[in-house]
This record gives structure tokens, C-alpha cells and sequence, in this order.
């Protein structure tokens, strides 16, 4: 169990970074500043989805060191939920699988969910 905790927990921060570092710092898929300016203007789309790819490291990062994993889950939870409601509402013709990016997100929210209140919870703690 705990190498299948461990496995998840990197694989959901090489989400999280490949991203917020490839797709949005590196902008080397464009279609997420079009989504970021679809949403919330294009004035600033390019600052705001450097800002937005920026969070995402700083969170694949927060995961990698485990501080208070718990509420690390229940904002990414959150975050995920937040953000493709938002573009299966606003933009879907801009999401690489359309409307079916929402199932996408959902099985990631459950990933995250199972892997933190599931697998961790069953884990010995450190102390």
C-alpha cells in the first residue's frame, strides 16, 4: 500500500507540474492561455496563465513535501472541481476532449481523494 501511495503521489505531482512548467510557463500549448483568456479577458491572459502555471509547480511541489497533506488535498479537490466547471461552462470548444474533460477531472479528484483519505489513512503515520 505504500509504495502505491507513494507512486500516486508523484504521478498526481507530475500532473500538477507538466502543467503549470510545459503547458503554461513554457506556453508549449497555447490553447491554455486561449482558455485563461476565454475566461477572464485577454488583457492579461499571458500574465495570468504564467501566474496560474506558476501555482501549479508551487503546488507539485507542496505535494512532493507532504506538509499537511490533508488540506493539500482538499484544495486541489477544490481547485480541479473550480476550474473545469468553469471551462465545461465557459469554454468548452477550447478543451482538448471537450465536455468529456469534466469525467477527466473527476477521475483525477477521485485519484486524489482515494490516495489521501484511503491509502494515506490506512498507512502507519511517522511521527
Amino acid at each position: 500500500m505504500r509504495n502505491l501511495h507513494i507512486a500516486l503521489t508523484y504521478c498526481i505531482a507530475a500532473v500538477w507540474l507538466v502543467n503549470g512548467l510545459f503547458c503554461k510557463v513554457l506556453n508549449l500549448v497555447t490553447r491554455h492561455e486561449q482558455i485563461v483568456s476565454g475566461i477572464l479577458g485577454s488583457g492579461y491572459s499571458r500574465q495570468l496563465t504564467l501566474l496560474i502555471g506558476l501555482s501549479e509547480i508551487g503546488m507539485a511541489l507542496w505535494i512532493l513535501i507532504g506538509f499537511k497533506s490533508r488540506l493539500n488535498a482538499i484544495t486541489q479537490i477544490f481547485i480541479v472541481a473550480t476550474m473545469n466547471i468553469l471551462e465545461f461552462i465557459l469554454v468548452p470548444d477550447l478543451l482538448l476532449w471537450g465536455k468529456l474533460n469534466l469525467l477527466f477531472a473527476v477521475l483525477f479528484i477521485l485519484i486524489v481523494y482515494y490516495n489521501e483519505f484511503g491509502l494515506n489513512k490506512e498507512l502507519p503515520q511517522e511521527v
